[in-house]
């Protein structure tokens, strides 16, 4: 059995993000739903969209002002602080900066001078796009044959991600997974691990944030979702994630620059 993974340093964003530290207490940043929200054109961090340095330097200005003591603070007291304050990632922010970090890696340079932002028109719209790509970056985006191309499932590679868009449920949005592990047998993969960040509705307030799980490629020419998912080390843990892709249109796809 042969096994690829992400370049170390954006297999070190997935960890900053997975296990978010300040003091010695240390957390997953949470999930942030910037559409519920409806926050614009204010710090990355407060809006779904910051880099784990984005959010330490937010944490640490927060601890500051509010007079708390870093060395004091628990996991379960951090993570309340991150959500209490309104701090958290999105899925698309994650993907993107576990991506551009993959590319750095690859010797391509930045991602976003390799991306067509679909949802800039216009000399305006290109501007905005250009001074904060991350903010404008979405799952249509990355999933858009400009940016990227659809890839059988026998040939998946550490870098791929797994785009979920479009559904029948208005309170669904589009979904982004990374993958950061993938492993092979005969030259063929056989299982594909992933990162993304979500809120299932069992998480709760404080339960949110950046989680693994496993696709076992028990038909490689069918489609994903008649492979054997599992999350947080059961099936059961992947059945939100699971009903999520047969409602959408499930890809596996590269970015073009890959």
């Amino acid at each position: 059995m042969n096994t690829k993974t992400l370049s170390p340093r954006a297999s070190s964003v997935i960890d900053q993000y997975l296990h978010f530290k300040v003091g010695n207490a240390v957390c997953s940043v949470p999930y942030f739903n910037n559409k519920t929200v409806k926050a614009r054109a204010a710090l990355r961090a407060v809006i779904g969209k910051g880099s784990p340095k984005d959010i330490h330097d937010e944490v640490q200005a927060i601890i500051v002002k509010q007079h708390i003591s870093a060395d004091l603070l628990t996991d379960i007291s951090l993570k309340k602080l991150l959500v209490d304050s309104g701090m958290g990632l999105d899925c698309s922010a994650f993907a993107y900066y576990v991506l551009n970090a993959e590319n750095e890696e690859r010797g391509l340079g930045k991602l976003e001078k390799h991306l067509s932002f679909v949802n800039c028109h216009g000399l305006v719209g290109k501007i905005r796009c250009s001074l904060r790509p991350v903010e404008n970056c979405d799952v249509a985006t990355l999933s858009d044959d400009r940016n990227s191309r659809t890839v059988d499932l026998k040939d998946a590679q550490p870098g791929d991600v797994i785009t979920m868009v479009g559904d029948s449920e208005e309170s669904e949005r589009d979904h982004i997974l990374v993958i950061h592990q993938v492993e092979y047998q005969n030259f063929a993969a056989v299982k594909i691990h992933y990162s993304h960040t979500v809120a299932y509705p069992e998480d709760g307030m404080y339960g949110s944030g950046v989680k693994q799980g496993e696709i076992e490629l028990v038909g490689p020419t069918k489609p994903l979702i008649d492979q054997i998912w599992k999350e947080d080390g059961s099936q059961e843990g992947a059945t939100r994630i699971f009903n999520r892709a047969k409602i959408s249109k499930t890809e596996l796809r590269r970015l073009q620059t890959f």
